[in-house]
């Protein structure tokens, strides 16, 4: 595989690409002139270029500190040597200037408030693990993910197409971003003890080994909870249901207490099952607007 695309963790970018197709689903059916279908690609743009300059950024920051040396998941570019920072750092870049190419298109056509929220995004990125005090560091990595990749893309996704905001898309936010602090949640359980050596207080670092499988599970579980809510106003969103098979891999992996390496296939499960919870949500919530 590239090792670009390797650096940039194509088996998360389904946390990017669900937000946009469910706020984009939102939208259909109140959006008078119909989805803009130019805008919802330059959203999804926006998103996955967000989210790939993150994953570029982590990898940089983790490097120069050192953090990656005893990580037993999916290879890092600096901190295999199989990119210096330097180049990371420019990777991150042009996929940080890709994003805002495509934010200032839609901020011609919709307005300039998206500028500020673009910036928001990319700085809340940048400063996870980057910076004098990476908030990552913190424990603060899952209300990140649940903001930016829950609620920001997926109501500003909604946003493009309706210029206004709507109950619905804040709904749906909901369940996006519960399944996306879940992908976050299984590579932090995986890393507890590398992270904790390297000095990085994860919230699983934190909170310990038991709560953070269980905040796991009740993530998971919390998405499929919300459905019928979301049916109250569009009754396709049970259609999501559907993927409920896909969230028993990573559950069973996470509650027989796997450990290090035998917990990655949960985070790629964890990954396909917000994949197809994310399509067949906005599938369901489009076909019922």
């Amino acid at each position: 595989m590239n090792r670009w695309v390797l650096g940039a963790r194509p088996r998360t970018l389904p946390a990017s690409v669900v937000p946009v197709l469910a706020g984009t689903a939102a939208a259909v059916g109140a959006a008078p002139q119909g989805i803009v279908w130019w805008r919802a690609g330059a959203a999804m743009v926006v998103s996955v270029a967000i989210q790939v300059a993150t994953n570029y950024v982590n990898d940089y920051a983790d490097g120069e500190r050192g953090s990656d040396r005893n990580r037993v998941g999916p290879t890092r570019l600096v901190g295999s040597g199989l990119a210096s920072s330097g180049e990371v750092k420019r990777a991150a870049l042009a996929a940080a200037g890709v994003s805002t190419g495509a934010g200032l298109a839609l901020a011609v056509a919709v307005g300039p408030e998206l500028v500020g929220v673009g910036a928001a995004s990319l700085a809340a990125g940048y400063f996870y693990t980057a910076g004098p005090r990476p908030y990552g560091y913190a424990g603060l990595g899952e209300v990140f993910v649940f903001v930016f990749f829950g609620v920001v893309a997926t109501a500003g996704s909604t946003y493009v197409q309706l210029d206004r905001l709507t109950l619905l898309a804040l709904g749906v936010s909901v369940p996006v971003g519960l399944l996306a602090t879940a992908l976050l949640v299984a590579n932090n359980l995986r890393d507890i003890p590398s992270d904790a050596a390297a000095g990085k207080r994860t919230l699983a670092v934190q909170v310990g080994d038991p709560l953070t499988r269980t905040l796991f599970v009740a993530l998971v579980a919390g998405a499929f909870l919300a459905l019928p809510v979301l049916a109250l106003a569009r009754p396709g969103a049970l259609l999501a249901a559907l993927s409920a098979p896909l969230a028993l891999a990573p559950v069973r992996r996470v509650l027989r207490e796997a450990q290090g390496a035998d917990l990655v296939p949960a985070l790629e499960a964890t990954g396909r099952l917000q994949l197809g919870f994310g399509v067949l949500l906005a599938a369901g919530v489009a076909l019922s607007g």
